[in-house]
């Protein structure tokens, strides 16, 4: 079951989850635009983009079955921190990943209360523009702790400008059957784009 923005916001009253910082304001505002929608609430871009330099001897072949994505990923990566005035433009065709600004927390309770799980969207306006946001891997697992990884690329006619504190997705939270048991992905306590700490 999805929730609603009214039911998300309960559930982060009762800790349920987090979103650190809360995404405000809780009610639309005069001039002030709300992020919860009615079944989502959106989140912003952080300040760092990271991509595959090509000038770091990419391999031909990308096998993930000879180490994990984090290993391949340091090898051949290089960050840039982005700021109002100086955006990540991303070229048509090309690949770079983000992250949230904010963190999220879906606990695992032992005491029968029902857990949560999330799903990551892109936003409609960027995706009319040719950006994928968040394609293949949108579920934010029970147990998660961390800031989310964006996979961003570009598939429109035009260059895109990325900016910090942009909204450029939107979390669904569901709800999860039964009480799962820990399994925790890579990724847990992510703090940069492809899974660092």
């Amino acid at each position: 079951m999805i929730l609603s923005n009214t039911e998300m916001q309960q559930a982060l009253q009762d800790g349920r989850f987090q979103i650190d910082p809360i995404p405000m304001p809780l009610r639309r505002l005069e001039g002030v635009p709300c992020p919860y929608k009615t079944s989502s609430v959106d989140l912003r871009l952080g300040s760092e983009i990271t991509f595959i330099a090509r000038d770091r001897g990419v391999p031909i072949n990308v096998d993930l079955t000879r180490g994990s994505f984090g290993t391949f990923f340091k090898a051949y990566a290089e960050s840039r921190t982005i700021h109002d005035d100086q955006p990540f433009v991303i070229q048509p065709g090309q690949f770079v990943l983000g992250k949230t600004l904010e963190r999220v927390t879906f606990p695992i309770f032992d005491d029968g209360r029902t857990c949560l799980a999330g799903r990551i969207e892109g936003k409609s306006s960027y995706a009319r523009c040719g950006l994928l946001i968040h394609f293949t891997a949108p579920t934010i697992h029970s147990g998660f702790s961390g800031t989310i990884t964006l996979e961003l690329s570009n598939l429109g006619p035009a260059p895109i400008s990325l900016y910090p504190n942009a909204l450029i997705c939107q979390l669904i939270v569901e709800e999860v059957r039964g009480i799962p048991f820990r399994n925790d992905s890579q990724f847990q306590h992510q703090t940069r784009p492809g899974g660092s700490s």
